[in-house]
């Protein structure tokens, strides 16, 4: 769904404080027990939290030949790779609030680093999310970029990894995430909720949300705990 960037501002203010447990049991209350979770294996770089909403890109295996050349040659053909075969055109259309869902196939290759992901977030983008590798790890993390993948890579794209398509479903750690899609994500990995569902999610979300904060303010006072920000 194409959400206009007011609408956008309301549902993410609805979803002030919400966590990724808080989304996913509002995804149980409409009966999507088994549905929006990414697997256990998609974990944050650092303990970042993130909101946005899905802009989908899908890579695939490259499946030509390496050339034989080295040095200057190579230079000369990886120049070529990347503008032809590993291209990256979704992310001159990021705008502010989108969260960037990648479909890498799964595979160990640096696909984002320290350098576009900072383009990205330059442009609006909330954080990153690739269903295979990151590479630049240390400086993702150093430039606090929020990113979540299921593998660490070292290699970069050259005759490893091809663009497919963007702007369309995708798989990406088990789920079909579609644009627009809200997309959260924390220390616990990360839900997707369909965006016809968004506002219906939020509502039993925040309802879990609050009633778990009572709880623990409670025991914050037993305790004898300052309170903080999640009470």
């Amino acid at each position: 769904m194409d959400w206009t960037q007011s609408q956008r501002e309301e549902l993410l203010n609805l979803c002030a404080g919400l966590r990724v447990t808080d989304i996913r049991d509002g995804m149980d209350w409409m009966g999507y027990h088994h549905y929006g979770s990414m697997s256990p294996d998609m974990r944050p770089l650092w303990r970042a939290r993130a909101l946005g909403f899905a802009k989908t890109a899908r890579y695939i295996p490259y499946d030509k030949p390496r050339p034989n050349v080295t040095g200057d040659a190579y230079t000369e053909w990886s120049n070529w790779y990347y503008g032809n075969i590993c291209v990256y055109p979704w992310m001159t259309e990021l705008e502010k609030y989108d969260f960037p869902v990648i479909d890498m196939s799964d595979l160990t290759v640096g696909l984002m680093g320290s350098n576009n992901t900072m383009e990205g977030v330059r442009s609006g983008a909330v954080g990153y999310v690739a269903y295979g590798g990151v590479r630049d790890t240390d400086e993702i993390i150093l430039q606090k970029i929020p990113f979540w993948s299921t593998k660490i890579a070292q290699p970069m794209d050259q005759a490893r990894i091809q663009y497919e398509s963007h702007n369309g479903k995708i798989n990406c750690g088990g789920v079909c995430v579609t644009p627009g899609d809200l997309v959260a994500a924390d220390g616990d990995g990360v839900v997707v909720v369909p965006s016809e569902l968004i506002r219906d999610v939020v509502k039993w979300a925040s309802r879990e949300m609050q009633a778990d904060r009572a709880a623990r303010r409670k025991l914050y006072i037993d305790l004898g705990l300052p309170p903080d920000e999640t009470v």
